[in-house]
Order: structure tokens, then C-alpha cells, then sequence
């Protein structure tokens, strides 16, 4: 067990920075297609159970693991021989989703929702794509011991990103609307571009690149380095102890946050809080409670290891789903609802700090991209496919079961965890856990 001194000394380096602002243009574009969407939907009348199955448009961040292996492996003209393999492929994406943020602030959902949707899919599936190779770039970038402050890192830009994503869009929307919300919100993506172009690209060792990208053009047959790149991944993974129980964690430690998160902007809307409320009260109480909480989260990481930090801030987020209760009973209070911006926020964060470092400790060197691209692939599956029903299940039950459901929810992977923390299936490296 590391002492407070050592544990807090890694934040002290300066490749710290760089991933602070890649987490900040990834977590950008997240709540612009899932909270931020949905009061903006609700807001043109449409219909909750519409803006639940909205959920659906971020479907790629569930199959991201399918085009991994070629942001993995496959080399972009001319851009890669200059920057490298992640640098290349991190810009080419954030350039293109500069202009698909704008074009989804463009649209009109009351003159057409499935323009809005396809849209909103487009900026889904590029953020999706720019998380496989930023998150790539983290674990290559750092030592092993690293990962955790560095989990914790990029959750504190991750954060901040959705609060520019969320709180920041609200309030310009109340002054300017929504079109020009999402075309600051686009403006905001050149954070990461900067990072990118001012971080240099990370050496891996060339007994893990294996096949080199492009290996085929090379000599190598097709086929070889399809298995090299696509299913040595997976292989590598199923060869662990306990392999089945870690998918069904991975799915199940975030599912009751996303289930209450999905439905969050649209409550705030019917308890009658405008953007000014809703987007002041986010950006001042979400910023302190998602920076301490992620801190509080690496730092749990780091001193007492990932079993206790997993439980601990699993157990926080699941009480924290009980302030939706609160808040509905107390109805337009500007109190609760900072209450409940927090509590979301400060669990949320913490819970995810440990959940980053989880799955970075699970990458094997060789297939970051791949591997990682495939475990939060399977943490957004409740974000997308258990949520979307949500709105549906609003309607017929109220929000305050609604909410009891969503806290229920975490009971599973609780018990899950506990059982595989006695085993010890967790804070395993890669190597003991496949070698056991």
C-alpha cells in the first residue's frame, strides 16, 4: 500500500496535461447527444418515450470494438508517416467531428427528428471512434504504475468536457440558443487538436507491435495480419481467469447511473427549471463535485487498490441515484437540484476514476486499442440499449419508482464484484491473471 506522498507525486508530470485535455475533447460530445439532447428535444415537444429511444443514436459507443482493430493497426496516408499512428488518426477524427457537432446544431427537430438523429448518430459514432484512439494514446503514453493517476486524469478532463457539453451549452442557449450553442461547443474540440499536436506520439516496444500496421503491404499475407489485428485481441483476453465474469462486470458497475442519467435532463424540464437554472447550478456545483470526485477516486486507486476502490465508489453511486427521489418530491428547488447535480457528479466521478484504471489494468501490451476499445464498448451498453426504454418505463410507472428501479440497478454488480475481489480476480495484471 503506497503512502499519500507517493500516491499524489505522478500528478506532478507533464504528460498529466496533455491527457487532462484529450479527456476534455472526449467527454465534449457526450452529454451533446444524450442530457444535453434531450431537455433540447424536450424542449421542441417531443415526446419522452421518442427521447428515450433517442438513446439509440450512440449505438457505436457499444460496437467500437468492430473498426478498433483498423484505428489500431491501419495507417492514414501521408498524416501518419508525419505525426505517427495515434497522433494521425486522433486529429483526422477531431477534425471531422468539429464539423459534425456544428451540422447537429444546424438541424431543426421540429421540422425534421430524423435529421437531428442522424446527425446526432454521426457525432456519436466519430466521438466513439476518437475515444478508441485517445484512450490508446493514455495507457501507450504511460507506465504501468501510471495508469491509475492516469485514469484519474482523464476523468478530470472527461468531466470537464461534459460540463462544457452540458452546463457550458446551457447557458449559451439561454442567450443565443441552440444553434449557437453546439457551434461553440464544435469551436471547443480545437482543445484537443492542441493536445495532440503539442504531445509526442508514444513508443511502444517493437516486441509488442505485432502485426506493424499495414503489415500485409509489407510481405505479410492478409489473412495473418487480420489475426493479428483482430483476433489475438480477443483471444489474449478469454485466455484470463474468470474472463466471462469480468464482461458481465464491465456491463453491470455503471448500469444503474446511466438508467437515472438518461432521464435527467428531461425531469429538470418538467419540474419546470429553465437552461439558466439547469446550466449555472451544473456548471458551479458539477465542476467541484466531478473534480473532487474523480480526485478522491484516484487517489482511492492508488492507496488502497482497485478492489476497495471499485466497491466503495460502485456502493456512493448507487445511494447517489436516491437524490432524483429527493428532488422529485421537493419539486422546483434550486437546493436539491444542487443537491442532486452533485451527488450524480461526485459519485459519478469517483466511481469512474476506479472504473478507468479497472480497464486499463485489463489491456494487454500490443492490443490497447482493441482491448480497451472492446471493454467500454461493453460499459455503454447500459447508456444505450437498457436506456432506452427509460422514458417508456417513466410513463408508466412516475419518477419516483423510476428512480427506485435505477437504484435497485447497482445491487448486481455489487455483489459481482465482492465475489470476484475475494477471489482476487482483481487487481491482477494481465500477465498473473492469464499465467493463473
Amino acid at each position: 500500500m503506497k503512502s499519500w506522498r507517493a500516491a499524489l507525486a505522478v500528478y506532478r508530470d507533464r504528460r498529466m496535461l496533455a491527457i487532462l485535455f484529450m479527456g476534455f475533447s472526449s467527454g465534449l460530445p457526450y452529454l451533446l447527444v444524450y442530457g444535453t439532447l434531450s431537455y433540447w428535444l424536450r424542449k421542441n415537444g417531443v415526446s419522452r418515450s421518442d427521447i428515450g429511444y433517442f438513446a439509440l443514436v450512440g449505438i457505436s459507443y457499444s460496437f467500437k470494438f468492430v473498426w478498433s482493430p483498423l484505428i489500431d493497426r491501419l495507417r492514414i496516408p501521408v498524416l501518419t508517416r508525419r505525426l505517427g499512428q495515434r497522433r494521425s488518426w486522433a486529429l483526422a477524427i477531431q477534425l471531422a467531428l468539429m464539423v459534425a457537432i456544428y451540422a447537429l446544431g444546424s438541424t431543426d427537430p421540429k421540422m425534421s427528428l430524423l435529421s437531428t438523429a442522424l446527425f446526432a448518430a454521426t457525432v456519436a459514432f466519430l466521438s466513439a471512434s476518437q475515444d478508441i484512439v485517445i484512450d490508446a494514446y493514455r495507457i501507450e503514453l504511460l507506465r504501468e504504475e501510471e495508469q491509475g493517476a492516469g485514469a484519474a486524469v482523464t476523468q478530470w478532463g472527461y468531466r470537464l468536457g461534459t460540463l462544457a457539453g452540458s452546463a457550458g451549452a446551457f447557458d449559451i442557449a439561454e442567450f443565443g440558443g441552440w444553434h449557437l450553442a453546439y457551434t461553440v461547443m464544435a469551436l471547443l474540440m480545437i482543445v484537443g487538436i492542441v493536445a495532440v499536436l503539442l504531445t509526442r506520439e508514444p513508443t511502444v516496444r517493437p516486441a509488442v507491435l505485432r502485426p506493424e500496421p499495414l503489415a500485409a503491404t509489407r510481405g505479410e499475407s492478409l489473412s495473418l495480419w487480420v489475426r493479428g489485428a483482430v483476433i489475438e485481441p480477443f483471444l489474449d483476453f478469454m485466455r484470463r481467469r474468470a474472463w466471462l465474469a469480468i464482461l458481465v462486470l464491465i456491463v453491470l458497475y455503471k448500469l444503474g447511473e446511466a438508467f437515472a442519467a438518461s432521464m435527467s435532463g428531461t425531469l429538470y424540464q418538467e419540474l419546470g427549471f429553465v437552461e439558466w437554472e439547469v446550466g449555472n447550478i451544473g456548471k458551479m456545483v458539477g465542476l467541484i463535485a466531478s473534480i473532487t470526485g474523480v480526485g478522491v477516486g484516484g487517489l482511492m486507486v492508488a492507496r488502497f487498490g482497485l478492489f476497495r476502490a471499485l466497491l466503495f465508489a460502485g456502493t456512493l453511486q448507487m445511494l447517489g441515484n436516491l437524490l432524483y427521489v429527493a428532488l422529485v418530491l421537493a419539486g422546483h428547488n434550486d437546493v436539491l437540484l444542487g443537491a442532486s447535480i452533485f451527488g450524480e457528479n461526485f459519485t459519478g466521478a469517483m466511481a469512474s476514476a476506479a472504473f478507468v484504471a479497472y480497464l486499463s489494468s485489463l489491456c494487454s501490451p500490443g492490443f490497447t486499442a482493441t482491448q480497451y476499445a472492446l471493454y467500454s464498448s461493453l460499459a455503454a451498453v447500459p447508456a444505450r440499449f437498457l436506456s432506452a426504454p427509460s422514458g417508456w418505463l417513466v410513463d408508466r410507472i412516475d419518477w419516483i419508482p423510476f428512480f427506485l428501479v435505477a437504484t435497485l440497478a447497482c445491487v448486481p454488480s455489487l455483489l459481482l464484484l465482492w465475489w470476484m475481489g475475494r477471489r482476487g480476480d482483481i487487481d491482477a495484471s494481465p500477465a498473473r491473471a492469464i499465467a493463473e
